[in-house]
């Protein structure tokens, strides 16, 4: 039995954080019902799609969800929603702000169909503060919130992260907050409205960058490249090996002194670096040091001596290495499936239970492809469906 066996999600969600939020839950056992507008998800549509027209990034985070396509701002679409709503455990939203309400099937109204019903919103800035309701994508709450500004080298401008870190950060805190309120209900009986903000999911990340400021006084560079985002560890950094680059870092004096048999140079003598502050103080003679002695050995090798002495320590893989990696395929993370339709390639579960299994993921539907299936399912009659179809507002 899946952990979520029974639990009925409607997925109110476009490009990357109500998706993830749901992609979580249906590898947890949930049945997944997407709503769509007419036109679809817009990510169906990117650059990426393949001879289906669904693009890869769809796939990766719809499969294994039943899809409906509903047109909201119709009075009978929203009649639709609201009857999907009564007998659903949990509605996940990321439309615009505002849209909701606007439909007449924010949480007020739709806590009236169903006081079961979990509501799990998420939005750039909240429901309340002097930014709620501002519009946000992941890009422009990297901006907004220092993500960028920590991001890069000192001497150089902001960058972006190279993953969408923000979006998936905000879905994996929006899914914790489903299933504590999924089980609160066991005791209440009661659903309730559950929040995350894109801003407030991604801000504990800069714990390092922010104690670094504040120790600091306001001293310390707020981009510092590959190193420590606090200052507060050497070495820490991206190191150059012989056909590469491998991550070192010696959180403590013990890993350092275990380094220094290693590296087997007069260098490390220097008092001025016997301690973890004097290192943290001469960050450019630490890199100096350990860099003398990775480029004599290619990344795998560094990688092997490093662990051999319980330093960490890992490889920069590029992405087809990773993706070629037997660890990740073990793990089964992005899943290639063969169904009747050939095979096709999707996120496996992040998520291990010893009692309950993970879900197989199944194809991303095409657009609308379950609707009739989920009407019926409704109640609607054959009549009834023909009738909804006929006007449009599925």
């Amino acid at each position: 039995m899946s952990a979520l066996d029974g639990v009925t999600v409607i997925d109110v969600g476009q490009f990357y954080l109500a998706p993830y939020c749901t992609t979580l839950l249906a590898r947890l056992g949930a049945d997944v019902i997407k709503v769509e507008s007419p036109e679809g998800d817009p990510y169906r549509r990117l650059p990426t799609a393949d001879e289906d027209g669904i693009s890869l990034q769809f796939r990766f985070l719809n499969s294994g969800k039943r899809t409906i396509r509903i047109d909201l701002k119709s009075a009978r679409g929203q009649e639709v929603l609201k009857r999907l709503a009564r007998r659903a455990d949990v509605l996940v939203q990321n439309l615009s702000p505002g849209a909701m309400d606007r439909f007449g099937l924010g949480w007020e109204q739709l806590r009236e169909e169903n006081p079961r019903l979990i509501m799990a919103s998420g939005t750039g800035f909240g429901s309340f503060g002097p930014y709620a309701g501002e519009p946000a994508m992941d890009l422009t709450i990297q901006a907004r919130t220092a993500i960028m500004s920590t991001t890069g080298f000192e001497d150089g401008p902001p960058v972006r992260t190279g993953p969408s870190v923000v979006d998936f950060m905000a879905g994996t805190h929006l899914a914790a907050a489903v299933l504590a309120a999924l089980y609160q209900r066991t005791t209440t009986g009661r659903g309730q409205h559950v929040e995350v903000s894109l801003q407030d999911a991604i801000i504990p990340s800069l714990t390092s960058n922010i104690a670094g400021y504040y120790a600091s006084k306001g001293e310390s560079p707020e981009r510092t490249g590959n190193r420590h985002g606090g200052m507060a560890v050497a070495p820490y950094n991206a190191y150059e090996a012989g056909d590469g680059w491998v991550t070192i870092l010696c959180p403590t004096d013990a890993h350092w002194k275990r380094l220094c048999v290693l590296l087997d140079d007069p260098a490390t003598d220097d008092p001025r670096i016997s301690d973890l502050h004097g290192r943290c103080t001469n960050m450019d003679l630490i890199d100096e040091i350990v860099t003398r002695w990775t480029r004599r050995h290619s990344k795998l090798e560094l990688q092997s001596i490093l662990r051999e002495a319980n330093i960490p320590c890992a490889a920069v893989v590029t992405l087809p290495e990773l993706l070629e990696d037997p660890h990740v395929a073990e793990r089964r993370i992005i899943r290639t499936v063969t169904d009747e339709d050939g095979s096709f390639t999707t996120l496996g579960s992040p998520l291990f239970l010893s009692d309950s299994p993970t879900e197989d993921p199944e194809r991303a539907h095409a657009l609308g492809a379950d609707t009739d299936a989920i009407l019926d399912e409704l109640g609607y009659s054959a009549a009834d469906i023909a009738e909804l179809r006929e006007s449009r507002a599925v």
